[in-house]
């Protein structure tokens, strides 16, 4: 039966994808722009598309200031403010369009939910930095817990700083990097043997976090976690290489290496509710440089460099890619024709689109548990 898939795949690929210029184009790149200087980064797109993320505000000054970005391309960007500090990152927009992140300055940082028309009533929440909010308005990230370690934190999305600590695995740190919608909240935690593995936390504070693991090294963050429960993130292996891993939310240590594009390390940033994974990885043993990928959800090894699936003539390189809503549309940061580092937005063409949703629901029916038959 699944050879019968594969073969109807490629049957339909190539009928709709003939010999040509455009045959491997999967997806249009559309250039984010920034707010007046040379440099920007998209991290997070909703299912309305909207998207958010960081940008030079001025040539030449290089300092950053968290975007609502015009999704078409046009420019029409949004600066969002920075709490009265210097800088601001925009982390995480909600299918409410609310958008939390964080401002920093030379004294620290500070946490905050930012008014999307760019008015400025942005407020406070009291913690060092704002990761990710769900469609309910709930709050991760981390805050200082009064001796000096960050502690991840559920915040209290009025500004009125009733936080919840949510504690570690018995070390002295820890940090929340996404909730989902049921609750669920991941990250990254130390534990009492020094090390600091990828972490899902009981929501309520009461410390009955689950340890989730590694790669066999001593270090682990788990980045996102989608609706239906699936985990990804970074993991050490072995080798203490930082590799893409899809975690085993029960704890009991089943963690998947997603693999490189032939480099040694990578990241998945974000997995949508289809089980599509988005990150970077390096594409040469020893060479730091990395490009946007599409993981294998198995962890065979059939890794997508996003690359190839743009315009070969478009002039742009795809560095990594940070986020890919329910529709399939990534986001991320790469090198466009003028040698800029700029977001981009990745819209898949309708037919390729597709062909892509079809060979993910094989790979997630291999990974999942599908068998041959």
């Amino acid at each position: 039966m699944m050879k019968r898939h594969i073969l109807l795949l490629a049957a339909v690929v190539t009928f709709l994808c003939p010999a040509g210029a455009r045959a491997g184009i999967v997806y249009e790149v559309i250039d984010l722009g920034t707010l007046g200087g040379d440099w920007s980064c998209a991290s997070s797109i909703n299912d309305a598309g909207q998207i958010v993320g960081f940008a030079e505000y001025r040539e030449g000054d290089y300092r950053w200031h968290a975007t609502l970005f015009d999704p078409t391309g046009g420019g029409n960007n949004i600066d969002l403010g920075t709490l009265g500090l210097e800088e601001s990152l925009a982390t995480s927009v909600n299918n409410s369009g609310q958008i939390v992140g964080f401002a920093l300055s030379i004294v620290g940082l500070r946490a905050a939910l930012f008014d999307s028309t760019g008015a400025g009533n942005n407020i406070a929440l009291g913690g060092a930095a704002a990761w990710s909010i769900n469609d309910a308005g709930q709050i991760v990230g981390s805050a200082n817990s009064g001796v000096g370690d960050m502690r991840a934190t559920m915040f209290d999305p009025t500004g009125a700083a009733n936080n919840i600590d949510l504690g570690t695995l018995g070390g002295d740190r820890s940090e929340a990097y996404s909730i989902n919608d049921a609750g669920w909240i991941v990250g990254s935690a130390a534990n009492a043997h020094g090390g600091c593995p990828a972490t899902l936390f009981d929501a309520t504070g009461a410390g009955d976090n689950v340890d989730l693991g590694t790669l066999g090294g001593d270090g682990g963050e788990a980045w996102c976690i989608n609706d239906a429960g699936k985990i990804v993130g970074v993991a050490l292996d072995n080798s203490d290489k930082w590799r893409a891993t899809s975690f085993d939310a029960t704890g009991r240590g089943n963690n998947i290496d997603l693999g490189t594009l032939g480099g040694d390390q990578s990241g998945a940033w974000s997995i949508n509710n289809a089980g599509q994974i988005v990150g970077w990885a390096e594409y040469t043993p020893g060479d730091w440089r990395c490009h946007a990928t599409l993981f294998d959800p198995a962890g065979a090894g059939d890794n997508i460099d996003l690359n190839s699936l743009i315009d070969p003539d478009s002039g742009w390189t795809l560095i990594e890619a940070r986020d890919i809503n329910n529709s399939g549309w990534i986001v991320g940061q790469g090198i466009n024709p003028q040698g800029e580092e700029h977001a981009f937005l990745l819209v898949p063409e309708p037919a390729t689109f597709a062909l892509l949703g079809l060979g993910i629901l094989l790979l997630r029916r291999r990974s999942f548990g599908g068998k041959e038959r």
